[in-house]
């Protein structure tokens, strides 16, 4: 399908959305976390990488990854459209989270990180927040 308008005024157009991330995916592991009991958790803005959930005591930083944004190995598909941007821009995001990963680990913090597509393996990620915050 072509587009009805040239690539400057399409850039324009696109530069002006603004999404508001992943909130739907972080509202369903909220909503499933106070489902099962789990509670305690906060966001707190001043720890490294802005984990979505973190457990202060148990020094537990828990990520919900968007599958497209994360480039997850199972359900992420390149664009057809400025594949070399799209390349870099989710490679960068990759390279990100590792190295978030590794500046939290260092700081003595345990790291999950949930993947969109398996929210619907709840009873797995209770399982596994549990574990590791205890």
């Amino acid at each position: 399908m072509t587009d009805i308008w040239s690539k400057s005024k399409r850039s324009e157009v696109m530069s002006r959305i603004r999404g508001k991330g992943n909130e739907e995916t972080e509202l369903r592991l909220a909503r499933l976390m106070r489902k099962v009991g789990i509670r305690s958790w906060r966001r707190h803005l001043s720890i490294p990488g802005r984990p979505d959930f973190s457990f202060r005591k148990p020094k537990v930083a828990v990520f919900v990854d968007g599958c497209f944004w994360h480039g997850c190995p199972r359900c992420f598909r390149l664009p057809k459209q400025n594949r070399a941007f799209w390349r870099a821009k989710i490679e960068g995001n990759r390279r990100r989270d590792r190295s978030v990963n590794g500046r939290l680990r260092r700081l003595g913090w345990k790291v999950i990180r949930i993947r969109e597509c398996r929210l619907k393996h709840s009873d797995r990620i209770v399982a596994k927040i549990r574990q590791t915050i205890r």
